[in-house]
């Protein structure tokens, strides 16, 4: 039945998934906290918000916590009578809450209805991550006690339960001592008590006779300051403990005033509707912050796409840098153009099938490869390592980068040695991309002497002959040249590129180049973008998805229209 209260609750629900969606994987400085932050939000909205929504008589849920070693244990007692729960004499205790309520209220608190994450074990003492429930007939019904781990323990799982505990209190009796009143942890809570508006007493205990009065006022001081005036405050004196309890005159003001609220329907639903208010009201303040923290998240992330991206540009303009400069023809494939051109090997293949014919038959018996072979091969060896090189200088610029970014450090993840070099496949893939773009220069070559004109005059001296001037002429802008290698390369690139034109024509010479060169560049560029994504997935995998920020913000105004319309 859709009901103003239902439409509550379920909007409180889609901020809770809302949450628990909500990546927060890039160590940026506001991660932990915002993390932290959603994982409260997420808790009270199940461990009190929705339970207390949906039954708003259930009894009053007290949560007695407080600084290490003031005294919380002994207090749950000496307001029970009896020992019900174990003082901790070593320090860090780690061991299960325990709850204390009347047997008329057994199924409000043994079920999941509250802190449903924690099981219930009677009986006896339970472990970590569980509540000891404990029936007494001698405690007023619509008042439950639950003595809660020390909000300043060392160890961090019991400061995270006692933070969860009071997260879920419709009532916080906070104690501490004369001597620790001002410790800069509680006061940290009783902020948090303040700004969730969380009905809120305070226990000062152990105050020496003679100084009461003055410690006294000093604390109700602080706590005017801090905004809890309308926070109750007991003093408890420093005097000698009966069978491990408080002297009755020091614990009869608390015990009478918290059974008072448990005998007046209408004073313990004004407390109830103090607590739940607050929380509530509080939800958007809480949630922005972890929105913002999102929002950090997505410029974090945008600056380490540019990091790569811009180390990954420059690789792309390194090579074709490398391609367009000539630079690619000197060393063994300048050598190898020179015995290919110089030798006359290839003027003679041009001068007859014959002599075609005998050098495909030489090379076929003796296994030795043609000087186009030679230099085909030679510039593959070129190509390589300047895709080698450019991938290297890329990996290690990002790397770089990314040490000096907000959650680069976090996000390399001890993996910088690998990183910082490129993958272990590069190598295979490079040779092969290279060989793929020779077998397509040839066949360019092949397609462009396809008409039967230009056919005879291509096969007379071979598609390898031709090929391999198309791939010289690639790389030969001779601006990476000088002296007598540009007469060498730049000449007798002139000379060949001649011939191609009087086979193919002037506009499909230069057609085949500019192909060839485009080919190259897309394959060079396919083979960075495979590099640059072993960064790209590690952003992606931690990184919060586009509008998660918003999606965030819109459940919060959801639940402020849904909070309108209930009565």
């Amino acid at each position: 039945m859709d009901t103003p209260q239902r439409r509550l609750t379920d909007a409180l629900t889609a901020l809770r998934d809302a949450l628990a969606a909500t990546p927060l994987g890039l160590a940026t400085p506001e991660r932990d906290a915002a993390r932290r932050a959603a994982h409260a939000v997420a808790d009270q909205i199940d461990d009190y918000l929705l339970p207390r929504l949906r039954d708003l008589d259930a009894p009053l849920l007290t949560v007695v916590g407080g600084s290490t070693g003031a005294g919380k244990s002994t207090l749950v007692n000496s307001l029970i009578g009896a020992p019900v729960t174990t003082a901790g004499v070593l320090r860090p205790t780690t061991r299960s809450p325990v709850l204390v309520c009347a047997r008329a209220d057994v199924a409000a608190f043994s079920g999941d209805r509250v802190l449903p994450g924690l099981p219930r074990v009677t009986g006896s003492a339970g472990g970590p991550g569980t509540v000891q429930l404990v029936v007494r007939d001698d405690l007023p019904p619509g008042l439950a006690l639950l003595d809660a781990p020390d909000v300043d323990s060392v160890v961090e799982s019991n400061r995270e339960l006692a933070g969860q505990l009071l997260a879920a209190a419709d009532l916080w009796v906070f104690v501490t001592t004369a001597s620790r009143y001002a410790d800069a942890v509680p006061w940290d809570l009783l902020r948090t008590a303040q700004e969730r508006g969380t009905a809120l007493a305070v226990v000062l205990d152990r105050v020496p006779t003679e100084a009461a009065a003055e410690v006294a006022a000093d604390l109700a001081g602080m706590l005017t300051r801090a905004g809890l005036a309308g926070a109750r405050l007991f003093v408890v004196e420093e005097r000698p403990l009966a069978d491990g309890r408080l002297p009755e005159d020091q614990v009869a003001p608390l015990r009478s005033w918290l059974h008072a609220l448990a005998a007046d329907q209408g004073a313990r639903a004004a407390v109830v509707r103090q607590t739940l208010t607050g929380a509530l009201d509080s939800l958007e303040q809480r949630v922005a912050v972890i929105a913002a923290a999102v929002e950090a998240q997505h410029v974090a992330a945008a600056a380490l796409r540019d990091a790569s991206d811009t180390a990954y540009g420059a690789a792309r303009d390194g090579v074709d840098e490398g391609v367009r400069s000539g630079t690619l023809l000197r060393g063994e494939v300048l050598a190898r153009w020179q015995e290919f051109v110089g030798t006359g090997e290839w003027m003679r293949a041009l001068q007859g099938q014959v002599s075609r014919l005998r050098d495909r038959v030489v090379s076929a018996v003796t296994g030795r490869p043609t000087p186009a072979d030679d230099l085909q091969g030679a510039l593959e060896n070129s190509v390589e390592r300047l895709l080698r090189a450019e991938a290297d200088r890329a990996a290690e610029r990002t790397v770089t980068a990314w040490r000096s970014l907000p959650a680069g450090p976090d996000l390399l993840g001890g993996d910088e040695r690998e990183l910082e070099q490129v993958s272990p496949d590069f190598p295979e893939a490079a040779a092969a991309q290279v060989r793929d773009w020779q077998g397509a220069v040839l066949d360019l070559v092949r397609d462009q002497g396809a008409d039967k004109r230009s056919r005879a005059r291509l096969l007379s001296w071979g598609v390898n002959g031709a090929g391999a001037v198309v791939m010289v002429a690639v790389f030969a802008q001779t601006g990476g040249l000088t002296g007598g290698e540009i007469a060498v390369a730049g000449g007798t690139t002139a000379l060949g590129q001649r011939v191609l034109e009087a086979v193919f024509g002037d506009a499909a010479v230069r057609s085949l180049a500019a192909r060839a060169r485009e080919d190259l560049e897309a394959r060079a560029d396919h083979l960075l973008r495979y590099e640059q994504e072993r960064f790209d997935v590690r952003v992606a995998a931690a990184a919060p998805g586009r509008g998660a920020a918003d999606e965030l913000r819109a459940t919060v105004a959801q639940l402020a229209a849904a909070r309108r319309a209930a009565p």
